[in-house]
């Protein structure tokens, strides 16, 4: 590992761009709404993100991780329903489920486990504020904010946007709106629904605002490193940064983003409203944490791909060479740092694995720690 006397420290490149750190990385990644099991495509987005942390610490950089939980939201609520129990002791027993998973793929727990319920007094401290800076407004259904040039930070045309929208529960055709791609940072609560008090009457958060006032107050105007799946894009990630900026008038919000690839099945997005999960567990179960781990990180962080039993198989492979190597004769340090500056260039595991399979020795178990593979 680092030492401060040996070496000056290199940054975590992602996307090419450098991200220096003085003092300590702040990172936050969107977490679950706590509804159902852990699937493939959640560990993946997390998977990630502990190991570009992991990454960073070998340079003696300090990391503080929050991670959110949406504990405030329809899909809860509708499940809790069908379920015959109330959205609180749902969460509760998915939440404790999504540990116990956390902790069998060997992700460090974060710093900081932020929930939306808790958050709801910093969503009307926002709300106030986008309203102070004509950032947002009042309407039938609660308080819009001014968000529709979100779209221009994920390079689409309003027309894509507005689909995007659509599908993500934000009603561009809610009538009051001012715009389409408006979102609705306070909601009025309906009869019969849970609901907090605020100066707009009795409702609760907007999804994007949730996030927003949840990275907000845990790292103050920025963040170094925000993390989610590459389907929270738009609207979420673009409009969160949106409202973050138009509070604070500090930009970046985020000074570099990990938008992890989607896991698919056929082609397809896994979700639970396609029932393509795979779930977690079973893989752990069936093949252990190692092979997962892997799986999931053996190849290009924002890249999507194709679960299949045959992946699956080939990642074990993989590892059962990584062992071999690891037990060669040690060759020149070099080999080892040159699969530090892998995993530092835009978390190129696959690179850093030929440098660490050719090498062997402590080369391979080098990145045997990094990826807490062993």
């Amino acid at each position: 590992m680092y030492s401060p006397s040996a070496t000056p420290p290199r940054p975590l490149r992602l996307s090419g761009s450098p991200l220096p750190v003085v003092g300590r990385l702040r990172a936050y990644v969107c977490g679950i709404t706590p509804y159902d099991v852990t699937h493939l495509g959640h560990a993946t987005t997390y998977l990630w993100t502990d190991l570009a942390l992991r990454v960073a610490r070998t340079q003696g950089v300090v990391t503080t991780l929050a991670r959110n939980v949406t504990d405030v939201d329809e899909a809860l609520v509708r499940e809790a329903r069908r379920r015959g129990t109330t959205p609180d002791l749902l969460g509760a027993l998915q939440r404790a489920a999504f540990d116990g998973t956390m902790a069998a793929l060997r992700i460090r727990r974060p710093e900081l486990e932020p929930t939306a319920a808790q958050a709801v007094g910093q969503v009307v401290q926002l709300t106030a504020a986008l309203l102070a800076a004509d950032r947002a407004y009042v309407a039938d259904g609660g308080v819009y904010a001014r968000t529709r040039d979100a779209r221009v930070r994920a390079h689409l045309d309003e027309q894509a946007a507005t689909e995007l929208a659509r599908e993500y529960g934000d009603d561009p055709d809610a009538p009051g709106k001012e715009h389409p791609l408006d979102v609705l940072v306070w909601r009025t609560a309906g009869e019969g629904e849970a609901s907090w008090p605020s100066p707009w009457g009795p409702g609760r958060p907007g999804w994007h605002a949730e996030c927003a006032a949840m990275s907000l107050a845990a790292f103050g105007s920025s963040v170094d490193l925000h993390a989610g799946g590459a389907d929270l894009r738009f609207p979420h990630h673009a409009v969160e940064a949106t409202l973050a900026e138009a509070v604070t008038g500090v930009a970046p919000f985020a000074r570099a983003w990990l938008h992890a690839g989607l896991v698919r099945i056929d082609g397809a997005k896994m979700a639970k409203s396609a029932g393509n999960l795979v779930m977690v567990d079973d893989l752990v179960a069936s093949a252990g944490a190692a092979t997962v781990r892997m799986l999931c990180l053996g190849r290009p962080w924002a890249a999507d791909w194709d679960y299949t039993p045959q992946e699956l198989a080939d990642a074990g492979t993989r590892l059962e060479g990584l062992y071999a190597a690891a037990g060669r004769p040690d060759p020149a340090e070099a080999a080892a740092e040159a699969v530090t500056a892998a995993l530092l260039d835009d978390l190129d595991t696959p690179r850093a694995l030929a440098i660490a399979v050719e090498a062997g020795g402590g080369a391979a178990r080098r990145l045997v720690e990094i990826l807490d593979v062993g």
